[in-house]
This record gives structure tokens, sequence and C-alpha cells, in this order.
């Protein structure tokens, strides 16, 4: 099949199954890529926790801070589903900087997130990406902006609302009537971009090697499982990768490692037009997508 007939019929599968998306994957030894809309942006929810985790690492290289810090950190207070780690602590706690880059990262927690955030600003994550060359990643707010949408002001029974709002409210430009779904406004990227961070981590850049060394082995031990993985995590193959999710949005973007030595970057940015919270069809459609893409490009 060509690359043009695949990624047609990829089209109409998501398209079937009522999601939209920005998906890229990248031979990161060849340069050889296949995507389906690589340049159209999205907010990218959890993904910001890479180039935060890159740049507060960086911060510690430079000397700026030290990683055995401990700082203490304040309960999430959040008792709504879906927050892990210090988010759902009912009680504060000392945690020490290199602890919180791999809750942050590795465990996707928006409080630890937000302590880092809070040692590094946006602004100053925005700017260390300039400095690295590794454009079009906008990092403009912290994470627990995240749990503040109308998902948190429904009851339970009552959370497909949000996802209602979230799937109507969009405009053609992808602006949005909640924050955190406009482009111009949330934390946003493209396939295209987060795939610019994670060739300069996997590959030689203007990133230091012990940095990008420390964000690949934090999106090694990443332990949300259930999205990409299960198509590409094998014993050949090693998958790091970070998920994020908000609402209606569903995303995740890693590297494969092939025991052969291909290395394959792959970018699944998706949002939903089906208003339920659980969607484990979803996620074995972007996966399949993903992985489609790769195969097509490994000549499988």
């Amino acid at each position: 099949m060509t690359a043009e007939a695949l990624v047609r019929d990829l089209r109409a599968a998501l398209e079937e199954g009522g999601l939209r998306g920005s998906f890229l994957v990248r031979d990161l030894r060849s340069g050889a890529e296949l995507g389906i809309d690589p340049d159209r942006e999205y907010p990218i929810a959890s993904l910001v926790k890479v180039p935060l985790a890159a740049a507060t690492l960086e911060r510690i290289r430079r000397g700026e801070l030290d990683g055995a810090t401990q700082l203490e950190v304040p309960p999430g207070g959040v008792t709504t589903p879906g927050p892990i780690g210090l988010t759902r602590f009912r009680h504060p706690a000392r945690v020490a900087v290199d602890d919180l880059l791999y809750l942050s990262t590795s465990l996707s927690d928006g409080t630890a997130a937000d302590v880092l955030f809070g040692l590094t600003p946006p602004p100053e994550v925005t700017r260390l990406l300039g400095e690295w060359g590794v454009a079009g990643i906008a990092v403009r707010h912290l994470m627990r902006d995240l749990v503040e949408t109308p998902a948190e002001r429904f009851g339970a029974g009552e959370v497909d609302l949000a996802h209602a709002l979230a799937i109507g409210a969009s405009t053609a430009g992808q602006g949005h009537r909640l924050p955190q779904l406009d482009v111009t406004r949330a934390n946003a990227a493209s396939a295209r971009a987060l795939l610019g961070l994670l060739q300069a981590l996997w590959t030689p850049s203007k990133i230091d090697r012990s940095v990008a060394a420390g964000v690949r082995e934090l999106m090694a031990n990443n332990m949300i499982r259930h999205r990409l993985t299960p198509d590409f995590a094998s014993d050949a193959v090693r998958w790091s990768s970070k998920t994020g999710t908000l609402l209606n949005l569903r995303h995740e973007a890693g590297v494969a490692e092939h025991a052969d030595g291909g290395v394959f970057g792959v970018v699944a940015l998706t949002e939903s037009r089906v208003p339920a919270v659980l969607q484990p069809e979803a996620e074995v459609l972007m996966a399949r997508v993903a992985r489609s893409l790769r195969d097509h490009l490994r000549g499988e």
C-alpha cells in the first residue's frame, strides 16, 4: 500500500471512530516521516511536563538548582477521579527536586509539576526551548489550570456534560470558550513541534547530553501504559513516552528504540467527538493509527 492510500484509510478509520488528530512518526536515524495533519496545533495537557523536566534538569546542570533540595509541598486537595500522587495528598510533604521530577514526568503528578514551575516558570521553559532551537511549543500556564474546568463542577454522573461542552464550544480557528482548550491561551503544540523536541532529546542537539539522558530515563519509567504502549513496547522494543489527557483530548508522545537499531519518534494528539470520560476504543484506535504509520516506515 502506498503512503497516500494508508493515510487516506487511517483518516477514514479515525472519522468512523469519532476522532480527529495530529499524528507524526519519524525515523530518527534517516529523517523519513509519515503523518496525518502533523502541523495542526492542540492543547498538550500533561505533555508540557517533558519540556518542564528538560528545563529543570538543565538548571540543575548549570548549578542554578540543587536536585537534593527538599521543598515543602502543600496538599493538592483534589478529590475528583484522575489526578494522582501529591495532587491527591491531604497533608503537606517534603520532597526533593529530583523526586519531584520523577513524580511529575513518570507519574504525571500535576502538583509536583507546579512546584517545579515555581522554580522554573513557563516563560523560562519557553526561553530554554528557544535556546535549544526547539520551536513551536507554547508553555503558558501551570498544571493546576487543568483541574479548573467544568468537569470539576459537575457531579460524577454528569461529567459527560463537561465533555459535551468541550466538544461543542470550539471554533474553526481552534479557539475555545474554555481557555485550557484554546490553542492561543493553553500550553499548545503540534505533533511536528513535539517530535522536534523528541528528536533533540534522542539525537545530538543543543541540549546537553546529560540533560537529554535524564529526560529519556524519566520517560522510560512512565507508569501510564494503557494508551500507545501495548502497540509499541515489547521484548525487542524500548518504549519511552509521556501521555496527556484533558476532557476530550488524549495524547501521547514517545520514542520506540528497536533492538535492531531502529529509532522512531511517535506523536499522537487526538480529540474525541464522543462525550464520554472512558473511551477504551479511542485509546485502541489512536494506537493502531500510530503503529500503522510506524510499520509503514519500517517497511512492514
